[in-house]
Parts: structure tokens; C-alpha cells; sequence
């Protein structure tokens, strides 16, 4: 590819290069315009005032013979030819070094015009980037343009009161989520507490240790949707930090975690993790791992398997999960992933909150990602996370 092409790739629908072509079209039909009627006014003026000399003779003898006169209108017409042809040679000289003259200026004029469009659509240029600073890393960003009164220092006020609110929104988001999180899950552990108190005393009943059991249960339970919710708002919310860490890790830990449900269940676990660093909040990133891997030891079957597999892709990461279980149809796919959405055929339809894969989605989407599930023609799903390994632009730190 040369430098022109290139040149016109980098720059290819442009409000700049658009500017300039007008320009230069403009500048162009006007000077052809121009050049063309003075041409044709010459030409006009040429014809209505013929520049014809009389022979000096004619002046000093006005008696001619017949064939003295006949010689005088032959050199007349002759004369006449002479003119018409100087006449053209002019016109076409005209066009000529008008034309060279015209084509001179106008590519001086849309040079100038290039240059131009340049900074009247600089500050446009500057919001254009600041929009998209803020929308890859932070909303502290401002445009805080200065210019003149005008159009676009408007534009760039109410861009920068709208990031204002916005920030603030989402700093208050962030609050809440943090006090929701204190205050929820407070009383779910005093609750924890008081029971384990009472059932682990010397004359507890058996009837309060079963009862106990329950109550433990259902408090675990409660504690996961806490968590999952959280979970839920902080991605939705973009309240993402950027730090090295490697899905492969993530991923282990996970199916550490999971050995003992995985053997209750009677499922074998099965991974492949390759390394797959990438930038990314490394707790919403074990929640993506954790969340596919319960889910594909909860809806299995007994004896079935769960295969969990980690690479890199161009420009990325990949982490997959596949399981056996029930027949999956490919309509009830999309249904998994919107919140508190559960398959209703039997798939453990009440052994989960319903928000694993719309938090896993949530998390991907957060860090510029995407997720993917599609049925096992044997039964199970196969669930697939491609993450960035680092946006375009980012840093470590807060994303918000």
C-alpha cells in the first residue's frame, strides 16, 4: 500500500477531506466559470471590433482602376483570413495559461482550504477525543475548550456539564453499592453467627441441629444472591479496575474450589488452562470463572464431565466451559442469560439464583468483552468468554 492510499484510508470519510473537496470543487467551477465568459467576451469583442488596416495607398489615391481596386479587396480578405486566425491563436493561448493558471491557484486554494477546515473543526477534533477517553477509561475527563463564544464552545460546555452529572451519578452508584453491600450482608452474618452458637451447644436437640442445618442453608443461599447482585450492579455499573492477572489462574482456582460439589455431584472436572494474561479486575474475573464452572457441576449429570478450557486469541483471552446434562433446545439459550431467568424443562430449574450467566455477561461486556453459549448436540451447553487483553487506551486503576 503507498503513501497516498494509505493516506486516503486513514482519512476516508472525514468531515475534514469532505470540507476540502467542496472547497476545492467550489474554488474549481468558479474559476472555469470565470475563465470561460471572459474568453467568450473576448471573443465577442474581437468579432464586433475587427482590426482590419487599410493599405496606405487607399489614403493618398482615391482613384483606383478596376483592377487596382480588385487587387485592394483580395489583400482585404486575406487580411481578413489573418485576423480571424490571430484571433483563435489568442483565444487559445488564453485558455491555455488560464488554465495552468487556475489549476496553480486552486490547488493552492484547497491546500489552504485543507488547512483551514483543520482548525476551524480542532475543537470538534478535541471533544471527538475526549468522548472517547471517557468512554474507554474515566468520566473525570473534561473538554474544558477555549475558544470564543460560538457554536461549538456551547457544544463543549453541555458535553462537559453532562459528563459532570454523569460522574456524579455514578459515583453515587458506587456509594450504594458499597453501603448495600455492608448493610445487607451484616445481618445475613450475625444471623450465621447466632445459629452456629445454638447449634453447636452441648444440650442442643438434635430436632435445633437439623433445624439449624436449614437455617444455615438458606442463610448460604441468601449470602450467594447478596453476593451475586452486587456482583451484578458493579459490572453493570462499570465500576471495573484494571490490573495484570491471567484467566488460567482464575480458572484453577475455581475448579479448586469447586473438587468437592464436582464430587458430590459425581462430575469430573477436565481443564486445559493455558496461560491467557490480560488486564482486568481479577475478583469480577474469578466471578466469571466461578459462576460458568458452579454452573456446569449444578446442571449436570451424574457421572457426566465439565471441560474448561483457557487460551489466547488475537487481541485477547478466551475462557471455555462445556458440560453434559439434558437436552438444551437453541431457543432456550438466550433465555439463560437475562436475570432471574431459569430453564422451566428440569435442567435444575431451583438450584440457582438465575443471575450466573447475566452477571458473566455483565462482566464480560464491563471489560470490552462479549460471551456466547450454543447447545451440545448431546445434551449440556458449551459457554465462551472472549475478554480483551487490554482496551484500547486503558490503564491500571479504576475504570469507570
Amino acid at each position: 500500500m503507498n503513501v497516498a492510499t494509505r493516506w486516503l484510508a486513514e482519512h476516508r470519510g472525514s468531515m475534514r477531506l469532505r470540507l476540502t473537496c467542496i472547497f476545492g470543487v467550489m474554488f474549481f467551477l468558479a474559476v472555469a466559470v470565470v475563465l470561460g465568459v471572459t474568453v467568450l467576451l473576448v471573443h465577442r469583442f474581437r468579432q464586433a471590433h475587427p482590426d482590419v488596416s487599410v493599405p496606405p495607398y487607399l489614403k493618398v489615391r482615391p482613384a483606383l482602376t478596376p483592377e487596382q481596386l480588385a487587387q485592394v479587396q483580395e489583400q482585404a480578405r486575406w487580411l481578413a483570413v489573418a485576423q480571424g486566425m490571430n484571433t483563435r491563436a489568442d483565444m487559445m493561448w488564453m485558455l491555455k495559461w488560464g488554465s495552468l493558471v487556475a489549476a496553480a491557484v486552486g490547488a493552492t486554494a484547497t491546500a489552504t482550504g485543507w488547512v483551514a477546515a483543520g482548525r476551524l473543526l480542532r475543537p470538534l477534533t478535541q471533544i471527538t477525543g475526549t468522548a472517547e477517553r471517557v468512554a474507554e477509561r474515566t468520566l473525570h475527563q473534561r473538554i474544558a475548550l477555549k475558544a470564543g463564544p460560538g457554536e461549538v464552545k456551547r457544544l463543549a460546555d453541555s458535553f462537559d456539564r453532562m459528563l459532570a452529572r454523569l460522574d456524579e451519578s455514578f459515583a453515587g452508584q458506587g456509594r450504594f453499592i458499597a453501603n448495600a453491600a455492608h448493610e445487607l450482608k451484616t445481618p445475613l452474618v450475625i444471623n450465621r453467627t447466632l445459629v452456629e452458637v445454638a447449634m453447636n451447644r452441648r444440650n442442643a436437640p438434635a430436632e435445633i441441629r437439623h433445624l439449624a442445618e436449614d437455617l444455615l442453608a438458606v442463610n448460604a443461599r441468601h449470602e450467594r444472591l447478596i453476593d451475586a447482585l452486587l456482583a451484578l450492579a458493579r459490572s453493570e455499573n462499570g465500576t471495573v479496575e484494571r490490573l495484570p492477572c491471567d484467566l488460567a489462574e482464575a480458572a484453577a482456582s475455581v475448579i479448586e474450589a469447586s473438587a468437592r460439589a464436582a464430587g458430590e455431584a459425581a462430575v469430573t472436572v477436565r481443564a486445559d488452562l493455558r496461560p491467557a494474561p490480560l488486564h482486568a479486575d481479577p475478583l469480577l474475573l474469578e466471578q466469571v470463572a466461578r459462576n460458568l464452572v458452579d454452573n456446569a457441576v449444578r446442571y449436570n449429570v451424574r457421572g457426566g464431565t465439565v471441560d474448561v478450557l483457557t487460551a489466547q486469541v488475537p487481541g485477547g483471552v478466551r475462557l471455555t466451559v462445556t458440560n453434559t446434562g439434558p437436552v438444551v433446545d437453541a431457543h432456550e439459550v438466550p433465555v439463560l442469560f437475562q436475570p432471574f431467568r431459569r430453564l422451566t424443562d428440569g435442567v435444575g430449574a431451583a438450584k440457582g439464583s438465575g443471575l450466573g450467566l447475566s452477571i458473566v455477561r455483565a462482566v464480560a461486556h464491563a471489560h470490552g468483552g462479549d460471551v456466547g453459549a450454543a447447545p451440545r448436540s448431546g445434551g449440556g451447553i458449551t459457554v465462551t468468554v472472549t475478554l480483551p487483553t487490554r482496551l484500547p487506551g486503558s490503564s491500571t486503576g479504576p475504570h469507570v
